[in-house]
């Protein structure tokens, strides 16, 4: 790989005003994680309206898309998360200008990801029952809901190895394409599901081929360019290799975040779990309410990407003072965009709502419970996002997960087994959200700035002392 070509494709982010930068990497950053957020919502409004033939049957394979939701992203998460590994380090090379460390890295990242997929793809299609059975998916709806997530996972390899080429190419600034890739996935997968349900009338089923075919188109996309392109990069099929010292950065990076998104999926899992007791109308409702949820995320996880690859650039380049003005602008900016939205779709909840899940007041009246305790303070979810983005920029990967372990995924575990246990309604259960944000938050950010600022004060003392010792030698 020359050079010459890295740097040309290269967007470098360890110099210029950051605001200009921060919004030409997020708004496509925006965009991609809508789409691809569409392809479940694609799933929940098809089977929502056309996935059977009463309102009943409708519901109930709306409940079994639902309750396939938490557990999914609990199994995916590890492996998904090693590729913030990935996109770290190549973040880190690109900002010290090791171009060949970044080939290294695209080529073992891509191995792992296969590998990684083939386990997922393997433990989601043989323990699909005896996981939802854990999780006390009722037997109605488990009728659908496993056959569901078998042919979701039937493209989990697509989907991971999709995954880690997206990090890889947003840490060399490229947020466009990955966009572009996923548009053309996202029609595929809209038509499918019509096809799908209304044609074939799978159901549940049904939408799980269509999102299974669409995470394939999006995977093709994207190895296809980085076969063919001459930037940083570029895919070699002669040059997979699994590299020990890159694999060694990758899990050291990559197996914390993945760690971490499988506690804050645990405790989702026994959230959902404590939702499938209030009953079927309780899970639809939930269920639509999470999705509407899914769109401020992605918003507000895109503020996170920006500052995992910002803080690693600017690692890589050791300039910890930009470092700083990073994080900032990345906090204020994430903080004031999610308070804005999150009121903004708010009063129109129950309109929201009722694309999911129409004429089923019941469903309706239980997602708005959500939506009223979590938007107005969604702020607080992208403060704790980019707080844990500045501790993986810095390489704290494990610190941001036992943060995150502490203030999140045990305190909402305590809360299911007390004060729910206690009170079992959904206003109780849904506040134990917005406190998890805020406390995790705080330790992120408190730990973060301790860590910048030794930071700084050691590149200081290193750069005194070879001053002094040019002058020694003068």
């Amino acid at each position: 790989m020359a050079n010459t070509g890295a740097q040309k494709r290269f967007r470098d982010y360890t110099e210029g005003p950051i605001l200009p930068q921060l919004a030409r990497f997020v708004l496509p950053l925006i965009a991609t994680g809508v789409l691809q957020l569409l392809f479940n919502t694609a799933d929940i409004i098809v089977v929502g309206r056309w996935g059977g033939s009463t309102p009943e049957e409708c519901e109930t394979a709306l409940a079994a898309v639902g309750s396939c939701g938490a557990l999914i992203t609990l199994l995916i998460n590890l492996f998904i998360g090693l590729s913030i590994g990935a996109g770290v380090t190549v973040a880190n090379d690109m900002g010290a200008r090791k171009y060949e460390d970044v080939s290294r890295t695209v080529h073992t990242s891509v191995l792992t990801a296969l590998i990684c997929g083939v386990g997922a793809t393997l433990i989601g299609i043989l323990f699909a029952k005896p996981l939802l059975t854990l999780m006390g998916t009722e037997e109605v709806v488990m009728a659908q809901a496993v056959p569901y997530m078998r042919a979701y996972f039937c493209g989990a390899i697509a989907n991971i190895l999709y995954n880690y080429c997206a990090s890889m190419l947003r840490s060399t600034g490229d947020t466009v394409r990955p966009l572009i890739f996923l548009s053309a996935a996202g029609v595929l997968n809209v038509m499918l599901n019509l096809i799908m349900v209304l044609v074939f009338h799978l159901g549940a089923v049904g939408v799980g081929i269509a999102t299974a075919a669409s995470h394939w188109l999006s995977c093709a996309l994207i190895i296809g360019f980085m076969l063919h392109t001459d930037g940083p990069c570029r895919l070699e099929i002669a040059k997979l290799h699994i590299h020990g010292d890159k694999l060694k950065r990758l899990l050291a990076i990559g197996i914390p975040a993945g760690v971490q998104g499988m506690l804050f999926s645990i405790s989702n899992v026994l959230i959902q779990s404590s939702v499938n007791s209030l009953g079927k109308a309780v899970v639809a409702g939930n269920a639509a309410a999470a999705n509407v949820e899914g769109y401020l995320y992605t918003v507000q996880n895109s503020f996170y990407q920006a500052t995992l690859t910002f803080v690693g650039q600017n690692v890589g380049a050791q300039n910890y003072k930009r470092v700083r003005q990073c994080i900032l602008r990345c906090a204020l900016s994430v903080a004031v965009v999610g308070f804005v939205l999150g009121n903004l779709i708010r009063p129109f909840g129950e309109s929201l709502l009722g694309l999911y899940a129409p004429e089923n007041p019941a469903a309706i009246t239980a997602g708005m419970k959500r939506v009223n305790l979590t938007f107005s303070v969604y702020f607080l979810l992208g403060l704790m996002e980019t707080g844990s983005g500045l501790l993986r920029g810095l390489g704290k990967s494990l610190t941001s997960t036992v943060v995150s372990l502490l203030g999140s995924c045990v305190l909402r575990v305590v809360w299911v087994y007390t004060l729910f246990a206690a009170m079992p309604t959904m206003e109780v259960l849904y506040l134990s959200y917005p406190i998890s944000w805020a406390l995790t938050a705080t330790a992120h950010y408190t730990i973060g700035l301790l860590c910048l600022h030794g930071r700084r004060k050691r590149e200081e003392q290193r750069l005194s002392e070879e001053q002094l010792l040019a002058a020694v030698e003068e």
